[in-house]
């Protein structure tokens, strides 16, 4: 070999040996760690952090979370589309998940097998992981439950007037207007929505002040999502003065709402996307939605917490996640009426 061709194999053989590591990082190679994991958050650091932190010990998986609304991350997702960074959206409810199923892919049967029907997207494109049940959190000593409506238009009447709380830009709240919506029609939904305003209801920013204004005797009841209260429970204990009501005519004031997952076609980690899900799903994870935030499990196998009202003992109505779904149509309704800007 003369000296030009030795020089130009010799050169070719160091650019080689400097390029492979760079392709095969590039390419997944079999020495890159676990990786990394982007999730958008609609369930609130409190609530799910915990739970971030084991999926990372129990994985090595590095995971980077978005916590905001979830009506505030579905729009994020609609306007970042294919560039968005998030591998997961985790939601707390099926309206902001709904609002982004053009932008989850399916999901295995064998992980939607792991719920009930109804707690799953009918298109297979998320799953739910825990349930919250609505209800109406009501000051002991000065109501009892013979003393609350057996349905939400029942709260219109005038003499609760000044009585009630609730938090109209909830997620949650949003979501039992869409169920009004379904079941009721528009009209209906509108007027009452306008009659409740009519009551001079107390606003709040969550759940959590409306349990401790009840309690408090600031106001006589407010609609909130059911394990509010059993966190006050917990710490207070019996003595504290306010418990929940379920409505038990079977209409929206009881549904029950799943907190879910979907996977986003954008991602670039869907199998650590997919592990997560499935560890959302797993029975420690599922033990912890109801031993530290009183959640309903969707696992079959796993009990509510104690002093939990089991889900065959409320009237959920019945409602699929489709029925569910249409969260923009209910803020138009709540804008209508004057309930948010």
């Amino acid at each position: 070999m003369d000296t030009r061709n030795r020089n130009r194999a010799i050169f070719w053989t160091i650019l080689l040996s400097l390029l492979v590591p760079v392709l095969m990082a590039a390419c997944g190679g079999s020495d890159d760690g676990p990786g990394s994991l982007t999730v958008y958050s609609g369930r609130s650091e409190t609530l799910v952090g915990p739970l971030m932190q084991r999926f990372e010990e129990a994985t090595d998986i590095t995971v980077s979370v978005k916590y905001a609304g979830t009506p505030q991350l579905a729009a994020t997702l609609l306007e970042e589309g294919g560039n968005t960074p998030a591998d997961v959206f985790f939601a707390q409810d099926p309206g902001g998940l709904s609002a982004v199923s053009g932008l989850l892919v399916p999901l295995p049967a064998s992980t939607l097998g792991m719920v009930p029907e109804w707690a799953s997207s009918p298109t297979g494109v998320w799953v739910g992981v825990s349930g919250r049940a609505r209800t109406v959190v009501y000051n002991t000593e000065r109501l009892t439950p013979d003393d609350l409506p057996a349905d939400m238009a029942g709260f219109t009447d005038p003499k609760w007037k000044g009585r009630i709380g609730w938090a109209p830009s909830n997620a949650s709240f949003q979501t039992m207007v869409t169920a009004m919506r379904s079941m009721w029609g528009e009209a209906k939904t509108l007027q009452w929505l306008k009659d409740i305003q009519a009551n001079n209801p107390s606003v709040y920013p969550k759940n959590t002040p409306i349990v401790a204004a009840t309690a408090a005797g600031e106001i006589d009841v407010g609609f909130v999502n059911h394990y509010y209260l059993h966190r006050f429970l917990a710490e207070e204990g019996d003595s504290f003065t306010a418990r929940n009501y379920h409505p038990n005519a079977g209409g929206p004031g009881a549904i029950v709402m799943v907190s879910g997952v979907g996977i986003l076609s954008a991602s670039d980690n869907k199998d650590n996307a997919q592990r997560f899900v499935d560890f959302l799903l797993s029975e420690p994870s599922q033990q912890y939605f109801v031993s530290e935030t009183f959640e309903y499990p969707l696992s079959a196998g796993i009990p509510v917490a104690k002093g939990v009202t089991p889900l065959s003992e409320v009237n959920n109505p019945d409602l699929s996640s489709a029925d569910l779904a249409d969260l923009e149509g209910t803020q138009t309704l709540l804008r209508e009426a004057g309930i948010i800007p």
